[in-house]
């Protein structure tokens, strides 16, 4: 077929994008590896950062199947382009990596994503209680309002939690659940009702519901030391049905690829079995409506059957098994639950059982042999030295080396178990806890043992693969830019500084950590996490440059353009029309729907409600779908406007 020049014209005119030099299609025909030479997208106009030592600051950057086909020279990269070519402008903006979190729950986190309203992000109490006011007012029976985790009473103006008679007097009939990080969960006098609660329930091993003086249970549910309480309470609720899962994961999705997310390894979960709770998210990938690359672990349910669920899943998939976006990642965060040391700052460390050793080593010698790797959850130095001595003696009949098992969390890990650690050729994966829990822990144990918790730069100097995640969603939020600002600033969501300069991270390493050091921890090294030839072309552009704003607005970043295998998964502001479309949040009153997930700071409520003005009715701040749904409740300026100025709040 041939191509006038008018008709390369109207072509890149209908797509939106940049018009096409018959110069640039010049380079027809194939690599040496069979794919085309002739880009689907070019991107010019930027601030790259490739993080490829090799090739830094590149001018542009073309894509063809899924993949980087050039980085280099404008000229260059221009000259793959071809008929069908997109060339987008990218207005001088900083391009990264695509992000990778090392650490979440998202697969359980996307089934119950729509009924959770998020007080991630919230500035102040006061903003929080409205908002679980209007969700009350929403919300029909039999259905709870919760408020599951990514908070911290430390980044609210007032420096404290809602109270009980305060929860009480907003919904004296809705179920309400509200989970604070492993601490403790606050319910309502009607959640107490619907779950069963009464002065004749016995305290559950390791959890405690407190009473008043007559034996009643007051609605606080405290982890001591572990969450199996807080977790099992809020199993009782409602569950959406299996339409409104799929419609929820993707919504869930959509909102890590708004904050540049393109590649996960899920940790697995309490009440996340196998393989019941991973249907949603297969039939998700079989349908080619997964936004994000997920590896997945798979964590054991029942404490004394650890051994028997992991020979089961032994004979049902191995480690690998899958493709680029959805595949097999080993065992863990749970190998055996004797072995679970729950991470509560708020509470004193717990001791392990007698029996951890002899529990944990015949799962550590089946994984071994088995070449399956895996991931262990250990917060105190105590636990990750008595691991160490288990995985130490199988090293010695089974080596190993190679095998990409690591460690999670690690806070207060000495070094030299740091050194052991690299002896066994492991690696560490890192959370930003402390950026919600820094605070409890300086009141337990001292400003001093804060200083190194945990100690990273004291991992890098080691040797080992150190990578980083959230932990998201009920210990902290899923924001990976709060992450990133706790390495870079040492500081908590509350202000506090935690850490001296010589345990904090510069924006580069820090970055490194977030994108292609994760691959270490899914056995995917060279496959992404780089603007690099030949890699998975998954990107994130930024609202603000992350290397020249000021360090206290790192954790206001999103993007505004995320293409996963060179797709757009999401986009916003100038590139909003190549945003794909989303069905409305499910069901008609999920609290996605009034507040979407992440709530912004610093918008001020005039600005915004200006913006909306100027717009002609849709949210001109970012142009989400149920900001313009005529369920918006835009006739009561109070439900509408919020506190930030808009009802959706989702920057």
């Amino acid at each position: 077929m041939s191509w006038t020049r008018r008709q390369v014209t109207a072509a890149g005119a209908a797509a939106g994008l940049s018009a096409l030099s018959p110069v640039a299609w010049r380079a027809q025909g194939a690599s040496p590896g069979g794919a085309s030479m002739v880009a689907d997208l070019i991107l010019t106009n930027a601030r790259f950062t490739t993080l490829d030592r090799g090739n830094p600051n590149p001018q542009a950057v073309a894509i063809a199947d899924g993949k980087f086909l050039a980085v280099g020279a404008e000229q260059d990269v221009r000259a793959h382009a071809g008929p069908a070519t997109r060339i987008i402008d990218l207005k001088r903006r900083r391009v990264i990596p695509g992000l990778i979190d090392s650490h979440m729950h998202i697969i359980r986190g996307g089934l119950n994503y729509n009924m959770e309203m998020r007080w991630d992000g919230v500035r102040s109490l006061a903003t929080a209680l409205r908002m679980l006011k209007e969700q009350v007012a929403r919300t029909p029976p039999p259905q709870w309002v919760r408020v599951v985790g990514g908070f911290t009473e430390h980044q609210f103006a007032e420096k404290r939690l809602p109270t009980l008679d305060e929860i009480n007097a907003i919904a004296p009939d809705t179920p309400v659940f509200i989970l604070q990080l492993y601490d403790r969960a606050l319910l309502n006098a009607a959640a107490l009702r619907v779950v069963g609660y009464d002065k004749n329930t016995p305290n559950p091993p390791g959890g405690e519901i407190t009473r008043d003086r007559n034996g009643n249970p007051t609605g606080l549910l405290l982890a001591r030391p572990n969450a199996s309480i807080l977790y099992s309470t809020l199993a009782k609720g409602p569950k959406l049905p299996p339409e409104y899962q799929r419609n929820s994961t993707r919504h869930f999705m959509r909102e890590v690829n708004r904050l540049g997310v393109t590649g996960v390894i899920d940790a697995g979960g309490g009440f996340q079995n196998y393989p019941e709770d991973y249907r949603i998210i297969e039939e998700l990938h079989a349908a080619g409506e997964l936004t994000v690359r997920l590896a997945y672990n798979l964590f054991t349910q029942k404490p004394k059957e650890e051994l028997a669920d992991f020979k089961s899943w032994g004979g049902q998939v191995k480690p690998g098994q899958g493709d680029d976006l959805y595949r097999h990642n080993g065992a863990g965060e749970m190998l055996v639950y004797s072995a679970a040391d729950f991470e509560n700052f708020s509470d004193a460390r717990p001791e392990m059982p007698p029996s951890m050793e002899a529990d944990l080593e015949p799962v550590v010698r089946l994984l071994a042999e088995n070449r399956w790797p895996w991931r262990l959850h250990a917060t105190y130095d105590p636990t990750i030295s008595r691991a160490l001595d288990v995985f130490e003696k199988v090293n010695k009949d089974v080596p190993l080396s190679k095998l990409h098992w690591f460690f999670d969390h690690c806070e207060t890990i000495s070094d030299r178990n740091i050194d052991r650690v690299a002896a066994l050729g492991g690696g560490i994966a890192i959370q930003h806890r402390m950026a919600f829990q820094g605070e409890n822990f300086v009141q337990r144990y001292g400003a001093r043992a804060a200083e190194r918790t945990p100690p990273i730069q004291r991992m890098l100097k080691a040797g080992l693969a150190v990578g980083a995640g959230t932990d998201a969603t009920r210990v902290a939020s899923y924001n990976p830019w709060v992450s990133l600002s706790w390495l870079v600033t040492g500081k908590t969501l509350g202000g506090l500084t935690l850490y001296p300069a010589q345990n904090r991270l510069d924006r580069e390493q820090a970055l490194r950590l977030w994108t292609h050091a994760n691959t270490w921890f899914s056995t995917e090294l060279g496959k992404k996490g780089q603007i690099k030839v030949g890699q998975l072309a998954d990107l994130a552009v930024l609202s603000e440059d992350y290397f020249n704003i000021p360090e206290d607005e790192i954790q206001d970043i999103t993007s505004v353009l995320t293409l996963l295998g060179g797709k757009v998964v999401h986009a916003d502001g100038e590139f909003r029309d190549l945003s794909p479309a989303l069905p409305p949040p499910a069901p008609d009153w999920s609290p996605v729907k009034y507040y979407g997930g992440y709530q912004a700071r610093g918008v001020a409520q005039t600005q915004t409600r200006a913006l909306l003005v100027s717009s002609g009715g849709a949210c001109a701040v970012h142009r989400h779908a149920h900001c313009r749904s005529s369920s918006v409740p835009a006739s009561d300026s109070n439900a509408f406007w919020g506190a930030l100025g808009c009802s959706c709040w989702a920057f």
